[in-house]
């Protein structure tokens, strides 16, 4: 079965092409970063509308990699939601139509249950039960994962997400859009120590998190003391330390209590290298595993989409003619 995904729901154009036995077959991506630099942020209007042209350029692009014709294909997937609603309802649009006019099935994907199995794209995978950490611009989670679909959530952000402490604190820091790699790279240069900021929530019972009075904090540490370029990348440091052993506490804390011992991360932080050094070490203690997607499938992709839609579709999972794309979608 041969399953064709579409990832339209932010700033990426991702298309890949999967199949049970050989994988991955091709897949390809389109990053909007140029566009959107220039305003400090994803301009939903201006992403809508790229997505509406590269779109179908880049599916002839994967099949035409793939050695593929659309005779090939068995179905479509596409991320159905959470996202922007502009850009979501192309992807669904062209999915729906293309699955439509080829006489194949089409599913809408749940884009952060597709985040969370995309470590399953890699040898080894992890086996069912497992622990997800799901970290992204707008998402920090942590799940129990039973199976595919069988999702239990047991902590989530109650303000801003971690991604969007990072991208505060990285446009405080004059690192512009986007603001995580950025970010990462002066904290690379940052002396530990010299700040500490909060571990937030970490001193109380419970797996929820909370960014915004981190961020504040350290807004206003920036504000007041940093004068020089080392005072920034110290800062920077201390930011990103708070914000990787809050995170390791909380899984830490998931893994005790679930009494679970395999973690993934994935998401577009979790390509974060001191995230995976501190979680691999953490996991290593508590005599578990960790597992990861790699980098180029933390971020939003094509890859994840397909992979996703292909257990769905699996399953007899069909979508009407009448499609619909979700702004917000609990996971559960």
């Amino acid at each position: 079965m041969n399953v064709l995904g579409i990832e339209t729901s932010c700033d990426e154009t991702g298309i890949a092409v999967y199949h049970p036995e050989f994988g991955i077959r091709a897949h390809v991506l389109h990053s909007q970063v140029d566009l959107h630099q220039a305003y400090g942020g994803v301009v939903p209007e201006l992403a809508s509308r790229d997505h509406v042209r590269r779109t179908l350029p880049l599916i002839h692009q994967v099949l035409e990699q793939a050695g593929l014709s659309r005779t090939d294909l068995d179905g479509v997937a596409y991320t159905a939601g959470p996202g922007l609603i502009g850009a979501l309802l192309v992807g669904a649009a062209i999915g729906r139509s293309l699955a439509y006019a080829w006489e194949v099935p089409a599913v809408g994907v749940h884009h952060m249950e597709a985040h969370l199995l995309a470590p399953m794209l890699e040898l080894p995978a992890p086996e069912f039960p497992f622990l997800a950490l799901l970290v992204s611009g707008g998402h920090t989670q942590l799940v129990q994962v039973d199976g595919p679909g069988q999702y239990l959530l047991l902590g989530e952000s109650v303000d801003d997400a971690a991604g969007e402490a990072i991208d505060k604190i990285a446009m405080i820091l004059g690192l512009g859009y986007p603001g995580g790699p950025a970010l990462s790279a002066l904290a690379e240069q940052g002396q530990p120590g010299r700040f500490r900021f909060p571990r937030p929530m970490t001193n109380r019972p419970g797996l929820d998190f909370s960014f915004s009075g981190l961020k504040t904090h350290v807004v206003n540490t920036v504000r007041e003391q940093a004068d020089d370029a080392q005072t920034r990348a110290d800062i920077a440091r201390a930011f990103v330390d708070a914000v990787v052993e809050t995170m390791v506490i909380k899984c830490r804390r998931a893994m005790q209590e679930t009494g679970l011992r395999q973690l993934i991360a994935a998401g577009g932080v979790s390509a974060n290298r001191q995230l995976r050094l501190e979680l691999g070490k953490m996991v290593q203690q508590e005599g578990g595993r960790v597992f990861f997607p790699r980098p180029e499938f933390c971020t939003d992709n094509g890859a994840m989409i397909a992979y996703a839609g292909y257990l769905r579709l699996r399953e007899g999972l069909r979508e009407p003619l009448a499609f619909a794309a979700h702004p917000r979608w609990p996971l559960g």
